[in-house]
């Protein structure tokens, strides 16, 4: 069974979403895999999560892990993935595969594009908002009565989300299909 680590940028809310998603998205793959969600030590922000000296205590930490997956919001940095190759170079080798990806713009996207958004939205709107979170994530939380549960609405639709990693493969074409396009070589 493969061994697989997702590191976030912040455990304490997108672990709702990584979790779910990474879990089905290796079952689409058919790929025999324990994934789990870096959980300690908290890495607090991307600064922590593009950190050389703070990702090698996790490669150290957790060295029996088989693949590594970096999942950090682009934030609206279009240079972040030159960061992320060089990280994906430093701590990846043959034995142990280290990949990275940003989020267009953050990862709570990849829960809109999964689930049924309301009629006067358009996902090309979503798609190019810098601040999803904010401007999308959270009204919808809102307006589903989920806000007040785990990770503020994250694991509700997290998990709703995770049953169409077709449909978010599909819109997210740039960022996760890339990602899982990888993975499928990878894994």
């Amino acid at each position: 069974m493969l061994k697989v680590l997702v590191i976030p940028e912040d455990f304490r809310n997108d672990q709702y979403i990584l979790r779910p998603l990474f879990r089905r998205l290796f079952r689409s793959l058919k790929r025999n895999a324990k994934v789990e969600v870096l959980m300690d030590p908290l890495l607090g922000g991307v600064g922590e999560a593009l950190n050389a000296e703070r990702l090698a205590e996790v490669v150290k930490q957790y060295a029996m892990v088989d693949l590594f997956i970096l999942c950090v919001d682009r934030d609206g940095v279009a240079a972040r993935h030159q960061r992320l190759a060089a990280i994906e170079q430093e701590f990846g080798n043959p034995a142990r595969r280290f990949l990275a990806e940003s989020a267009w713009e953050e990862i709570e996207t990849w829960v809109l594009a999964g689930i049924s958004l309301p009629d006067d939205w358009h996902w090309a709107d979503v798609r190019s908002e810098v601040h999803v979170k904010e401007t999308y994530f959270d009204p919808l939380a809102q307006q589903r009565g989920v806000a007040d549960g785990p990770g503020r609405g994250r694991k509700s639709l997290g998990e709703e989300a995770s049953r169409n990693i077709g449909a978010i493969r599909q819109k997210c074409r740039e960022d996760f299909d890339r990602l899982a396009e990888r993975i499928g070589l990878t894994a």
